[in-house]
């Protein structure tokens, strides 16, 4: 005789256990965590927690209306954004506003003096020499300079290093690798690294010792700055050159062709971004060069560009390259192989589309004189933002209440397991925006408790679309162990697939918005995710295991499964006809 077969039951009995412990062990790992970090409530956005809203206007000078476009105002935005993440600011929202204004919300905590400084500022573009630069934490291989022709090439992203020593008078037959594309038009300052070494040394000559003992300390100072420099940290990025005026020799970071930060000796600028009367991006079908980026100069403008660049053609790498140097960061450091003298310039090698129009619109940008003003500075108070972050929650526990009473009405003795796994939810969605405050800049404003409150229906419909399965299931005449376990399918598509579209359409909403809709969104989309782990992980293996309880498997009147309250059908049976009498031959 066979051995009974232990089937599925024996197998899944030991599941739900399993899931809860999980479940709860994850709730336990990021609450030790939430109280570790010492981070214990989320960070709250400026209509809650306060700080400082700043409007500025663009400001065009006479005759040069066309500066202020859509183009110009949405690289305004992006640098002033790259400003202020420079100062640590989390949660600071900066956006257009109409055609001319950008609003930009500083929360509370931070410097808002130098906020307002530095977002109100002009960007500054200039061009640079390049006197020494390596990799930053090592030097970078050597690979051959490639040549140039007449049209200058580089890329933002090439960059160039150098083992020469940090000084403002590297001298050219320091070791040097180059990992720049050629420039067809040689961009560089009227300091070249030979004219300011000559320059240097007859000044010493010429010099008084203090003089001379000033600008030792001047180039000792410059060498410990530029061996301290790690470009790998955003503070170190931030900070470096900060200060420098354009006639001074500095240091600056910026990424090379690898994507890796490296760092910058840089001499003084020669050429102003207000020098470039206009840069775009084209597509070079004469040429296998593909994207470029063409510059016109101004008058004055191309002729300091005709002598950097007479300049920089006499010098070996990296020091016949320039840096287009923004806000003191280098976005390209093209190099450079003859003088440029028509006032114009092409920059190649292998751009992308995007990328092409990106450093035009940078280039455009720092040569336009367009300037912003403080149309207002007003200090929002958390009081308001309260206020109605009390309204918000004390709709939300109502909402929460209603939900209750019906489960409790409806549902009965079911309405445990809801309750129980909206708390759960909660839990983990407190928790979790509690950590993502320090981890991704995360802060709680009211669109996003907005978010949140939606999201109790959102979990609530996950438990009915279970239970009215289950339910379904007992009317067909099925005891409950086996209900819940043929309900589950069924029930597991409907919730996925709700769940996929609430979280699809909290997608689109966080990528075609800005600002404070897209803490909407980001909640929304959070807590969808959220309501999927709770539902298999806690809602269901808590049901399977209350499934054998005698309270709900015999159909209490209370527990919300009582077949004759639902209208069960009498257990089908199969009936089977008597068989015929076997017939009986007569002998």
């Amino acid at each position: 005789m066979a051995a009974p077969k232990k089937g599925r039951n024996a197998s899944a009995q030991s599941k739900p256990g399993r899931s809860l412990a999980l479940i709860l062990i994850a709730i336990a790992a990021l609450t030790g965590g939430m109280f570790a970090s010492g981070h214990t409530t989320p960070r709250l956005g400026i209509d809650l927690a306060g700080g400082t809203s700043i409007t500025l206007r663009a400001v065009p000078e006479a005759g040069q209306e066309s500066a202020i476009n859509k183009t110009n105002m949405d690289t305004a935005v992006d640098i002033m954004n790259r400003r202020v993440n420079g100062l640590g600011v989390s949660e600071t929202e900066v956006q257009t506003q109409g055609t001319r204004n950008i609003i930009v919300n500083i929360p509370k905590g931070t410097n808002s003096d130098e906020a307002r400084k530095q977002v109100g500022t002009t960007a500054k573009l200039y061009f640079r020499p390049v006197l020494a630069t390596e990799a930053s934490g090592a030097a970078a291989a050597a690979t051959p300079s490639p040549s140039a022709s007449s049209s200058a090439s580089g890329k933002a992203t090439d960059k160039a290093s150098s083992s020469a020593s940090p000084s403002g008078s590297a001298s050219p037959s320091a070791t040097a690798t180059s990992q720049g594309r050629a420039v067809s038009d040689a961009l560089k300052d009227d300091a070249t690294p030979s004219a300011s070494s000559s320059a240097s040394s007859d000044a010493k000559a010429s010099a008084s010792p203090s003089a001379s003992a000033s600008a030792d300390a001047a180039t000792s100072k410059l060498e410990a700055q530029y061996a301290a420099l790690d470009c790998t940290k955003p503070k170190a990025r931030a900070e470096a050159g900060k200060g420098a005026k354009p006639t001074d020799t500095t240091v600056a970071c910026g990424k090379n062709s690898q994507n890796q930060w490296q760092k910058y000796i840089l001499g003084p600028a020669q050429v102003d971004g207000t020098d470039v009367k206009k840069a775009q991006a084209i597509y070079n079908t004469q040429t296998a060069a593909g994207w470029t980026v063409t510059m016109d100069f101004t008058s004055k403008g191309a002729k300091k560009f005709a002598d950097i660049t007479g300049q920089l053609a006499q010098q070996q790498s990296p020091q016949n390259q320039f840096a287009i140097v923004l806000d003191g960061e280098v976005i390209s450091d093209p190099y450079v192989r003859q003088a440029l003298t028509g006032g114009n310039a092409e920059i190649s090698g292998s751009f992308t589309q995007e990328e092409a129009q990106g450093l035009a619109n940078v280039l455009s940008y720092g040569a336009l004189p367009l300037t912003f003003k403080e149309d207002t500075v007003t200090t929002v108070t958390a009081a308001l933002g309260g206020d109605q972050l009390h309204a918000g929650l004390v709709a939300g526990a109502i909402g929460l209440a209603l939900v209750v009473i019906y489960l409790v009405l409806y549902y009965r003795g079911l309405s445990l397991i809801a309750i129980a796994s909206l708390m759960v939810s909660a839990i983990l969605t407190y928790v979790i925006m509690a950590l993502l405050g320090p981890t991704i800049h995360f802060a709680l404003n009211l669109p996003a408790v907005c978010g949140a409150i939606v999201a109790i229906g959102i979990t609530a419909d996950s438990f009915i679309v279970f239970f009215e399965r289950i339910r379904d299931e007992i009317r067909e005449g099925r005891s409950l162990r086996p209900a819940v376990e043929r309900a589950w399918p069924r029930a597991r598509r409907t919730i996925l697939v709700s769940d996929f579209v609430s979280f699809l359409a909290a997608a689109v909403l966080f990528i075609v918005t800005v600002g404070k809709v897209q803490g909407f969104a980001f909640t929304l989309g959070l807590t969808t995710v959220l309501d999927v782990v709770v539902v298999f992980l806690f809602t269901k293996p808590l049901m399977t295991i209350l499934a054998r309880r005698k309270f709900f498997a015999e159909g209490h009147s209370w527990s919300g499964l009582d077949p004759k309250r639902l209208g069960a059908k009498p257990p089908l049976r199969r009936t089977r006809r008597p068989s015929a009498p076997a017939e009986t031959k007569e002998a």
